[in-house]
């Protein structure tokens, strides 16, 4: 039998990262994610590993740049503001296509916020964040165990796609602690990396890791190129979980640790015959918008840790075809399930 460990969910991510082939790590501390970090930093000497803190965000970003350019595989991690700071290195990694993971714990903003928990990445992680067109794989965990799962998923996604991959967890899903299991984590899939620029001892020509096209018909060429993959990725990645949605009169949608308050909602809700079901992403890009597509509902419902940023991916994906209603808390305050049971009895009053 398969023994299970009591982790924090950020001490987690770094132990699935280090089983996944991760032996390079890049960051900087800050609050809520500074357990991930500490984690990297008392494991990598052990296993023969690189951990440096940076400097700064800017220095860490650049430095998982140089690591990714050399084809080995390399993650960073931060929170909200330190996000932002990394945002042009991010851009410049996207641009060069290199493959590595960036984990996001999020905390409460504009500005420095607080270090409370908020899911008000969302439009910065889904809408690439820098400048420029390009996107981010983006996975949102809602338990810990799944925080091993997905960082898993993450390195072998990267590889695959040479793209960048977030994980987009929150203060919660960092700081609690669940029994988790890691023999039940996807097995590393190194992909060959012949692009890289490693050293060749003359074997063949010199690998030159570039974002800069300076004729525009060659810079187009290569976003278009690239655009090609972010299509492959649209329709082979999307993932996402439902319960109770052949039947629903109502539909909610929500991801990360609010997923679960949402379930405690609807299963207490169904007990009194309200027909409520559920549609969790677990991508954020690409958004999950077939699960959208086929269903019937009468009325929708997002419920998020910010002032309503997923609610334009829904609305998006129903095209206009029925309501969606929007619910949410900042600050770095959780929804509660009364909350939401009351949101959806006021909108069973103006649709059923």
């Amino acid at each position: 039998m398969s023994e299970k460990v009591l982790m924090k969910g950020n001490e987690a991510i770094a132990e699935a990262a280090i089983r996944s082939g991760c032996r390079h790590f890049f960051g900087y501390p800050i609050t809520p994610q500074t357990e991930l970090s500490a984690y990297m930093a008392k494991r990598m000497p052990k296993i023969g590993g690189t951990f440096l803190q940076a400097e700064s965000e800017v220095a860490a970003i650049n430095m998982v740049y140089g690591a990714a350019g050399a084809g080995v595989r390399v993650m960073t991690s931060s929170s909200s503001p330190g996000i932002s700071l990394k945002s042009e290195g991010i851009s410049y990694i996207a641009g060069a296509d290199l493959p590595c993971v960036i984990v996001d714990i999020m905390r409460g903003g504009p500005g420095l916020g607080g270090i409370q928990p908020a899911q008000s990445d969302y439009f910065q992680a889904t809408r690439g964040g820098g400048h420029g067109d390009y996107h981010l794989l983006v996975l949102a965990p809602n338990s810990v165990q799944e925080m091993v799962y997905l960082t898993a998923d993450a390195f072998n996604l990267a590889d695959e796609y040479r793209i960048p991959v977030m994980i987009l967890g929150d203060g919660t899903l960092g700081q609690m602690m669940e029994p988790v299991n890691f023999d039940d984590m996807p097995e590393p899939v190194f992909a060959e990396k012949n692009w890289a620029a490693c050293g060749h001892k003359n074997s063949r020509k010199h690998n030159v890791i570039n974002t800069l096209y300076l004729t525009p018909k060659e810079l187009e060429d290569t976003v278009i190129e690239r655009q090609k993959k972010y299509d492959t990725i649209t329709a082979n990645e999307a993932r996402f979980e439902e319960m109770f949605t052949e039947d629903a009169d109502i539909i909610i949608s929500s991801y990360g640790i609010t997923s679960r308050v949402v379930e405690s909602a609807v299963k207490q809700l169904r007990t009194e015959g309200f027909k409520i079901g559920i549609i969790r992403p677990i991508t954020l890009w690409p958004f999950p918008t077939e699960a959208f597509a086929k269903t019937n509902a009468k009325a929708y419902l997002s419920v998020e840790m910010s002032m309503g940023q997923m609610i334009e991916d829904i609305k998006l994906s129903l095209d206009g075809r029925a309501p969606v209603y929007f619910y949410g808390r900042t600050g770095g305050i959780i929804p509660s399930p009364d909350e939401i049971i009351g949101k959806i009895r006021e909108i069973a009053g103006e649709v059923l």
